[in-house]
């Protein structure tokens, strides 16, 4: 199996929030760090091959993937958070009569604030079938380096969310999040890392629509 992933730098804000709830005097206390949550996007984690093309009968699939066992690791570097996300490709297929290769074009993408897509980067997975198998299995990676110094909330932020709250006092139920500002400031700092396959119109409408 071949991962054609080259590493991505990015100057940009990178981070999202790994959180642990801890219940203490003053309230509950979370933890957080620079390194991104990694995902896969809903309707990218499979994908459908056709023989012949223009069709989508269960006669006509050729070969069927899915993207699992996504993992990622995070290394805190003196200037970078360096964020390496790896997977999975296990595949099926209809003629097991050869040896054959699929090589399955991914992407690798970085959102803030959930939806606004900062960086992306297309790579392939290939996966190659033994002859006489049904099943083959890739693997592949992506990383990503950060700027340690943009993983940071603003410092009014980071004092708002962590202040001291006691019982009695006139905002101790009230959320620090429910402020517009503090949400806007965690949402800019928050990222997200995304892997899946790169599909087209009509591998993406059938997985909606199977």
């Amino acid at each position: 199996m071949k991962a054609l992933f080259a590493p991505l730098t990015l100057a940009l804000l990178l981070t999202a929030c790994s959180r642990e709830g801890q219940i203490a005097r003053g309230g509950v206390y979370v933890k957080r760090t620079g390194c991104p949550q990694v995902a896969i996007p809903a309707a990218t984690g499979d994908v459908t091959l056709f023989d012949p093309a223009g069709y989508t009968t269960a006669a006509a699939i050729d070969v069927t993937a899915a993207i699992t066992n996504l993992r990622s690791t995070c290394t805190e570097e003196t200037a970078y958070l360096a964020s390496v996300a790896s997977f999975d490709v296990v595949a099926t297929r209809r003629d097991a009569s050869q040896a054959r290769q699929v090589v399955l074009p991914v992407f690798s993408v970085v959102t803030q604030a959930g939806t606004n897509v900062v960086a992306k980067r297309i790579g392939a997975v290939a996966v190659d079938f033994a002859a006489g198998s049904l099943r083959g299995q890739g693997r592949g990676q992506s990383t990503i380096r950060v700027s340690r110094s943009a993983a940071s909330l603003p410092a009014d932020a980071q004092r708002e969310l962590t202040r001291e709250r006691r019982p009695g006092d006139a905002d101790a139920a009230v959320d620090p999040l429910s402020d517009p500002k503090i949400r806007d400031a965690v949402a800019t700092a928050t990222f997200e890392h995304l892997v899946g396959f790169q599909l087209t119109q009509e591998q993406l409408r059938y997985n909606a629509t199977r």
